[in-house]
């Protein structure tokens, strides 16, 4: 299993697509999705991962060069897939991108940039970057025409970051907004605040930025962003409070409050979510409510 550390579920199983939270687009997500952006599913569902990882080709139309956002696991077939639909584009891989360093995302950049040609990976985290350059929150990014900018959103891990694709109204969101469920704070690297503040930065790009897709690391593309990120708040606050009230009512561990506050969510990533009551606590601690 891979383990990124998201949550696949959200109590919301039982619905149609359309009344989901984002109104996720129907179908295998694997294609053209948006003018300058296409998917490429790899291989490696989980109940972490959901259907698989987003890779994701962008370029803007008429150009030779593209940018490769996640490449995935390190999955040799994968990979080919990805440089091969980038081929027969008629383009070249210019540089690769990270949203984050969790291994179901960047463990093949490596990899890739080998088969790109050398092309550089650009990352937050320096331990994943190929080449001289990183990445810096705000940062515009320009290649063949096609631009983007990298939007910090810390919270499911520090380095995570979003990527803004204003030309067709979308953001890449990682593991920051997933195509279904809900996702984690990883503690002690993800910050509960920080996920909080980054979740409002995004919900300000819909509403100043023209943001009205989610193209996600995980599930399927969110047609409605502002109705995603909404629920995700909200989401976020009732599990928040149901912590503090099973804190007051006596439970003290993690593992325990996992199993009351979490009893609607996969026992196979209790785990996971038990890395998320972390960060509610701390969270509660630094705001004196426990």
């Amino acid at each position: 299993m891979e383990t990124s550390g998201k949550s696949g579920t959200s109590g919301t199983s039982g619905t149609s697509g359309n009344e989901l939270p984002g109104r996720p687009r129907i179908g295998a997500l694997d294609g053209p999705v948006t003018e300058r952006a296409a998917c490429v599913l790899a291989p490696n569902p989980s109940p972490m991962t959901l259907d698989g990882t987003n890779t994701w080709i962008l370029a803007e139309p008429g150009s030779a060069l593209a940018v490769v956002v996640d490449p995935g696991p390190e999955h040799e077939a994968h990979l080919r897939r990805v440089l091969d639909t980038v081929e027969r584009g008629g383009r070249r891989v210019a540089m690769t991108l990270l949203t984050h360093h969790h291994d179901d995302h960047a463990a093949g950049a490596a990899r890739f940039a080998e088969l790109a040609g050398g092309a550089p990976v650009r990352a937050l985290d320096p331990r994943r970057r190929l080449g001289e350059e990183g990445l810096a929150p705000g940062e515009t990014i320009t290649v063949g025409g096609l631009e983007l900018r990298a939007v910090p959103t810390p919270g499911h891990t520090a380095d995570s970051l979003s990527f803004l694709l204003a030309a067709d109204g979308a953001v890449l969101t990682g593991d920051t907004v997933l195509g279904r469920g809900t996702t984690i704070v990883v503690h002690p690297d993800g910050r509960l605040g920080d996920y909080l503040d980054s979740l409002r930065r995004l919900r300000a790009l819909t509403v100043d930025g023209g943001v009205r897709t989610v193209l996600p690391g995980h599930g399927p593309v969110l047609r409605d962003a502002q109705g995603a990120i909404d629920y995700y708040l909200a989401h976020r606050a009732a599990r928040l409070a149901q912590v503090e009230t099973a804190v007051e009512n006596g439970l003290r561990t993690p593992a325990e409050i996992v199993a009351h506050v979490y009893a609607d969510v996969d026992r196979a990533v209790w785990p996971a979510a038990e890395l998320t009551v972390r960060a509610q606590l701390e969270y509660l601690r630094e705001h004196g409510l426990v």
